[in-house]
């Protein structure tokens, strides 16, 4: 079980946003690789990134900061927002990121991820963010006509290396993680799943230690990380120890 903590990037700083909402951000850091070397200080084995401002651009906008995570951090980096093209994830895969994340595309061009999870096995993840159970896309701006389980049906077999499912309605509330429909989505797909959307506190850490929810590949956080409703040293000594 990965906790991956979580570093959203808007006008190359760090934030949070407010149930998506681009107008509802709170930064917490002014220097991402800063950040990033924090949470690999803390112990952390995997880190995920977010370009905010790329994601509604629909190509890369805050790459500087992300190269200067690259550059600051030994652990593997997963980066979404913005990437639409096979020419994004060769240069973003050259440039030492672990994974790249692909959400809209994921809805619009589903043979294109196909296409890139068999060139580069175990590099791409979808990310899967959803309002009411149906999918969104360009930065959550739109919810399309799909639900979560139908876009994870369509990459059975294809080499995605994992689903992130984000319940958009949970994030950057605290108000939890919506585990039914985490767990729904987990037992319907032979991908792993990784949970994201508001892991809240340590009651969160402690439920995913028990044995239905080893289904899963782990869980983000970000805004309890950052206010310290989650103690990092404590989250990963249980969820290594379960």
């Amino acid at each position: 079980m990965i906790l991956f903590p979580a570093i959203d990037l808007k006008d190359g700083q760090c934030v949070r946003l407010k149930l998506g909402d681009m107008n509802q951000a709170t930064v917490f850091n002014d220097d991402p690789a800063a950040q990033a070397k924090s949470f690999e200080d803390q112990g952390f084995e995997y880190l995920h990134v977010v370009d905010l401002n790329g994601a509604f651009a629909g190509e890369s906008v805050n790459g500087a900061a992300v190269e200067s995570i690259l550059k600051a951090v030994n652990f593997p980096v997963q980066l979404g927002g913005g990437i639409r093209t096979l020419d994004h994830i060769e240069a973003w895969l050259d440039k030492g990121l672990a994974r790249v994340i692909l959400g809209t595309v994921a809805v619009r061009d589903p043979e294109l991820v196909k296409e890139a999870a068999k060139k580069w096995p175990g590099q791409v993840a979808v990310g899967t963010d959803a309002k009411g159970g149906m999918v969104a896309v360009e930065g959550w701006a739109e919810t399309s006509e799909l639900s979560i389980v139908e876009l994870a049906k369509r990459f059975e077999g294809a080499g995605v290396a994992a689903i992130i499912y984000t319940d958009i309605d949970r994030d950057g509330i605290l108000a939890g993680i919506n585990w039914d429909s985490t767990l729904d989505l987990a037992r319907s797909t032979s991908l792993p799943v990784i949970a994201s959307g508001g892991l809240a506190s340590m009651d969160d850490i402690e439920r995913m230690t028990r044995p239905e929810y080893q289904v899963l590949e782990g869980a983000i956080s970000g805004r309890a990380l950052y206010d310290g409703r989650i103690d990092s040293r404590e989250a990963l000594a249980k969820l290594r120890a379960a």
